[in-house]
């Protein structure tokens, strides 16, 4: 049975409750989860390394800034904070958070290192390991330009030691909590820790699905290398019948532009409305990266949009193969060649309105639901 907020005990609801999180510099996946946190909690007191969010863009924040640490105050830290990574540790155990009862991390670098006492229970919500020091570790520093010489050295030597300091770290957490089952896996693998996944928060009610779609296919991301834009454009430029909107900015916007073909139409950027348009006519959306979880896909099954998306990562946990979409196995264009061809032959059984249906899994509503459940649960437990 899935319980409402007003069902659960008041003893929960009336905890002094502490949220840390890495950095507010803008409106991501991981912010999403601070935000319903705070539908949960709205007493509660934010804790980060930085925020340097505008007072324009701190709605989802109920308007609250955080309390900061030291790196806030560096030079040039509003647009190179990231450079200051050797601090972070030390950073995030500067937060004094005596006197919660409940701390909960949202974290995907440092954030569940921080420091508490035997009184208090502190729940990570891990949106993965930190990538580019464990799994994605050599990946980073080749696209990074720093595999060899003397800033290869000093990066490779900080990242050592931030591993050191996350396996050292890791006991201070009481229970993680995983955004889906591929990250999950990721902790056992790197922490040898237990994991409940509680998916993030999708605004699904933003998307109303569209049976009639027109012909063309969609793809939307920042253009950094690990999203994999250039093997979207590559694919579709061997398939000139059909046509790709492309919608991102980022790092490899001029590598993306040299690729482009007469039929990929490429936009940096287009308003809300613009998008949900965008998304909701779409043929289909197509992904490549391996991503962690994959929110823009679980907003596209919203507006009633198959997927086409590389199997491996969060996107096998959303899309449904052969029934709200198809999952391709290999980072090749042959790969996404395939199975576009695929999908155009079995696009007749989809049903704009089951793949809608397919993404209700992730809504905010159930967000709030799992994860206010798992508190309650892991608070009587830690009381008992």
């Amino acid at each position: 049975m899935i319980l409402q907020n007003s069902e659960f005990p008041t003893d929960i609801q009336k905890l002094k409750v502490a949220i840390v999180h890495e950095w507010f510099v803008n409106y991501a996946g991981s912010e999403r989860v601070v935000e319903q946190m705070l539908e949960l909690f709205p007493e509660a007191e934010l804790f980060s390394i930085v925020d340097f969010l505008p007072d324009s863009e701190r709605g989802f924040l109920k308007g609250k800034k955080a309390n900061t640490t030291l790196i806030q105050k560096l030079p040039f830290a509003k647009k190179h904070f990231r450079n200051y990574f050797p601090m972070f540790p030390i950073a995030v155990e500067s937060h004094d958070l005596r006197g919660y009862d409940l701390v909960l991390s949202s974290s995907h670098m440092v954030a569940k290192g921080l420091i508490v006492n035997q009184e208090q229970l502190h729940i990570c919500y891990c949106h993965s390991p930190c990538r580019y020091a464990w799994d994605l570790y050599h990946q980073y520093l080749q696209e990074a330009g720093l595999n060899s010489g003397i800033k290869g050295f000093l990066a490779q030597f900080f990242l050592h030691k931030l591993r050191i300091w996350d396996q050292i770290s890791t006991p201070r957490v009481h229970h993680f909590i995983a955004n889906s089952e591929y990250i999950g896996r990721r902790i056992k693998h790197v922490y040898k820790r237990d994991y409940e996944v509680v998916y993030p928060p999708v605004d699904v009610n933003r998307f109303s699905p569209v049976e009639q779609k027109d012909d063309y296919y969609f793809a939307a991301s920042r253009l950094v290398p690990y999203k994999k834009i250039d093997l979207i454009v590559e694919a579709f430029a061997k398939m000139p019948n059909r046509k790709l909107v492309l919608v991102g900015s980022g790092s490899d916007e001029s590598k993306i532009k040299k690729l482009l073909t007469p039929n990929i139409e490429f936009r940096k950027e287009v308003d809300a409305p613009g998008f949900l348009k965008l998304m909701s006519r779409a043929k289909a959306f197509v992904f490549a990266a391996e991503e962690d979880f994959g929110i823009t896909i679980a907003e596209a099954q919203a507006a009633g949009t198959a997927v086409v998306a590389f199997g491996k990562g969060g996107a096998s946990e959303i899309v449904i193969d052969g029934k709200t979409g198809v999952l391709f196995w290999e980072q090749t264009s042959e790969s996404l060649c395939a199975a576009i061809e695929k999908f155009e032959n079995i696009q007749p059984t989809f049903s704009a309105q089951n793949i809608s249906q397919n993404a209700q899994r992730f809504s905010n509503q159930k967000f709030r639901d799992g994860l206010m459940q798992f508190l309650n649960r892991k608070w009587t437990e830690f009381k008992s």
